[in-house]
């Protein structure tokens, strides 16, 4: 009889932490860290179709997206679907695409600059002839393989309250894993 007891009790112990488990692992799978696969070419060399990443979700909320960020978002044309680019310009900046690069005009810049993207192929110019003045919540995203990527100079400006969150860790393939820190 002692053995039935001593058996059910640590049944019951077993199941309390089971369940604790998966309430915790479901709070910050719902709330903070939302995994994400790439799908397509519009990220190369940089992030490539089939690589499994972890998405945080929570950053966003105690500060703004920043320029050269990589960001998972709702495209805006259709929120079941979810886009993969990086950060180019940044709320009540305007943005232009010329002579193969990205010039910002902002505050600090009327004259404007172009950004130093270090991340993009030497070879890699960016095709265009686009200007967008972005408000207050608004930000402009391209992809890494400008080519092949559809984003904001084809559909336009992308609303701060459609964007998940920031790529945080590339989790597969494990010869590739890394964390980002922007």
């Amino acid at each position: 009889m002692q053995f039935l007891k001593s058996f059910f009790t640590f049944s019951w112990d077993i199941i309390k932490v089971a369940a604790i488990a998966l309430v915790l692992a479901g709070l910050v799978r719902y709330f903070l860290v939302q995994p994400f696969f790439v799908e397509g070419a519009s990220m190369e060399p940089n992030f490539e179709d089939g690589e499994y990443l972890l998405i945080d979700e929570i950053s966003y909320y105690f500060k703004s997206p920043q320029r050269g960020e990589v960001i998972v978002f709702h495209y805006p044309l259709d929120a079941s679907k979810y886009y993969i680019k990086r950060v180019i310009g940044l709320p009540n900046e305007t943005v232009e695409i010329k002579n193969g690069g990205v010039v910002i005009y902002n505050d600090g810049n009327p004259d404007g600059f172009f950004i130093d993207e270090n991340y993009l192929p030497k070879e890699g110019i960016t095709a265009g002839n686009v200007k967008k003045k972005l408000g207050r919540n608004e930000y402009f995203v391209l992809g890494d393989n400008r080519p092949a990527s559809s984003d904001s100079r084809q559909w336009g400006i992308l609303p701060k309250n459609d964007i998940v969150g920031r790529v945080w860790v590339r989790a597969w393939p494990v010869a590739k894993a890394a964390v980002f820190n922007y």
